[in-house]
């Protein structure tokens, strides 16, 4: 059974949360092999680019993981089918609990995200995260 193309977008979006939430960073890394990452910012082109940024800013716990869930609601897809390209926009909400922590949300925003087709498969071409609303970072973020 052949999805449809929003369906696609929607896949790369959920599996960009799954791999974050997962530590999967090289995993991320490859969701923009060819895209873009803009955020706090900074931006960052490529696998290796972006797969460095969350190692740098994401502190990983030791079962490898974030301890985190990315939520991501209110997605709204656009594409054009002729064009190959499509851009979504979606909120954001992280929330983390770890040993020192009780679960709560840590962040809320948004993404702006845009895709093209590429050799007959959706990716990310570009990705914006706005953030409106910040908690406790402290077990999230490395201190810079």
């Amino acid at each position: 059974m052949t999805l449809p193309s929003h369906r696609h977008i929607e896949n790369l979006i959920g599996r960009y949360a799954e791999l974050v939430d997962d530590g999967d960073f090289a995993g991320v890394g490859e969701l923009f092999a060819a895209a873009t990452f803009h955020g706090s910012g900074s931006s960052f082109t490529g696998s290796g680019a972006v797969t460095g940024m969350l190692h740098d800013q994401i502190r990983l716990y030791p079962n490898g993981t974030p301890l985190t869930r990315h939520v991501t609601t209110n997605l709204i897809v656009e594409v054009d089918e002729e064009a190959g390209t499509a851009g979504a926009r979606s909120a954001l909400t992280i929330f983390q609990a770890t040993p020192e922590l009780p679960l709560q949300p840590i962040a809320v925003g948004r993404y702006a995200d845009e895709f093209r087709r590429l050799d007959g498969a959706w990716r990310f071409s570009s990705r914006r995260v706005s953030f409106q609303l910040a908690g406790d970072l402290s077990h999230h973020l490395r201190k810079r």
